[in-house]
């Protein structure tokens, strides 16, 4: 049986909560402005996929096993939070090297960006949470397979549309030419706020 009201409010709270700046929104966008646009959908792609995935062991109650083993919550948090610590160190630490074009994007770039939105969003223990209070809010004791089905179509959807909208945005000839006159600047700025992501998650 398809629960509507269950989709009504995923759909209702995660439309508020996708659409807040974090460490995903600041990866796409970065992405967008110094490559490609196809690079920044291989971003958006990782972080979709991550997305499900989250959202599915919510559905299931994966949480639970946190709840259990706090210690394994404790282990993700420190690993995202190193992982965000690095990732913002990197942008400020290479902000003055000659960014790639998109004449320069080099082979495999988005292979490559997949597998950054996948690390950038798995290792977020913010996504983990924020699926974790949707989904508990949402979802019926007993998930039926089309409502379960229609959930995960929801995040698809809502996610898909909102950082590829990003992309978008950010890889117009206007935004990427501005990106590139002051790289250093943005980039030691989208660095030292993925770092201060990291930092504040590491001190909850």
């Amino acid at each position: 049986m398809f629960d509507v009201h269950a989709i009504a409010i995923v759909l209702s709270v995660y439309v508020v909560g996708v659409i807040v700046p974090g460490p995903n929104f600041v990866a796409v966008a970065h992405k967008a402005a110094s490559t490609t646009v196809h690079e920044a959908f291989g971003t958006v792609a990782g972080i979709v996929l991550v997305n499900l995935f989250w959202a599915s062991c919510a559905i299931l109650g994966v949480g639970i096993v946190f709840a259990a083993f706090p210690w394994i919550a404790l282990a993700v948090k420190v690993a995202g939070a190193g992982y965000l610590v690095w990732f913002g160190g990197r942008l400020i630490w290479k902000a003055g090297a000659q960014g790639e074009t998109p004449t320069t994007a080099r082979q495999g770039g988005v292979r490559r960006a997949f597998r950054e939105g996948i690390a950038t969003n798995l290792v977020n223990p913010k996504s983990m949470a924020f699926f974790a209070a949707v989904f508990a809010a949402a979802a019926p004791a007993h998930v039926s397979m089309p409502t379960f089905l229609g959930m995960l179509g929801t995040v698809a959807v809502v996610a898909s549309s909102w950082y590829g909208a990003v992309a978008i945005l950010f890889a117009t000839p206007r935004v990427a030419h501005r990106y590139r006159r002051h790289k250093a600047w943005i980039d030691r700025a989208c660095g030292s706020i993925i770092v201060a992501l990291g930092l504040r998650q590491l001190a909850k």
